[in-house]
């Protein structure tokens, strides 16, 4: 049995709404087998707009999925970046601090404690525990920078100790509360209730 064309809609427009995403249901007189009570509802002359609006409506859902996703990607693509400069910065760090440990140095370091750089005429880079200040105009060598010696072993150059300490004392503030650590693995929600 062939399909009857849609009551009030020309073919170029059934075409066109079905190019566009839109389809009805198939009609049938008996679904599943069985009659309708009223027929009329299934069969009536309904507008013949409604086709169109279907295909606008899938349209738009289509037009409002690519947009979230795009939105969605471009978070995430922000995220990627910022992990890329992140790492950029670990790999940095890293380079500086085996750079760091590789210069020459007649104490034993010790974390916690800031040491000098000094660059000798010859070229050669060394630390020391007198700082330019207690040098004072005597100073013998380029002076490169200072560095505090993490207890990860690694660096702070000079100007960001105060920010890198004031960062370790959060964790270690927030490590030693018991609500950060709980000691069972149940949930804790205590100083969530009150």
């Amino acid at each position: 049995m062939e399909d009857a064309p849609t009551p009030g809609l020309t073919e170029n427009q059934l075409q066109s709404a079905t190019d566009r995403g839109g389809a009805l249901v198939e009609l049938t007189p008996t679904p599943g087998g069985l009659a309708l009570v009223s027929p009329y509802h299934t069969h009536r002359a309904g507008d013949p707009l409604d086709l169109v609006a279907l295909a606008e409506q899938v349209q738009k859902a289509d037009e409002f999925i690519r947009a979230n996703a795009t939105n969605k990607l471009t978070v995430i693509a922000e995220q990627i970046q910022h992990l890329q400069e992140q790492a950029r910065k670990v790999l940095e760090d890293a380079r500086r601090d085996a750079d760091l440990h590789h210069v020459a140095c007649n104490i034993v370091k010790k974390p916690g404690n800031i040491y000098y750089l000094y660059k000798r005429e010859s070229g050669q880079q060394y630390f020391s525990i007198i700082s330019p200040k207690e040098w004072g105009t005597s100073c013998p060598h380029d002076f490169l920078g200072a560095y505090k010696l993490q207890h990860d072993l690694s660096w702070t150059p000079y100007e960001d100790i105060e920010k890198q300490d004031a960062k370790i004392s959060i964790v270690d503030k927030l490590l030693s509360q018991p609500v950060a650590l709980p000691p069972s693995p149940e949930p804790n929600f205590q100083g969530l209730t009150h």
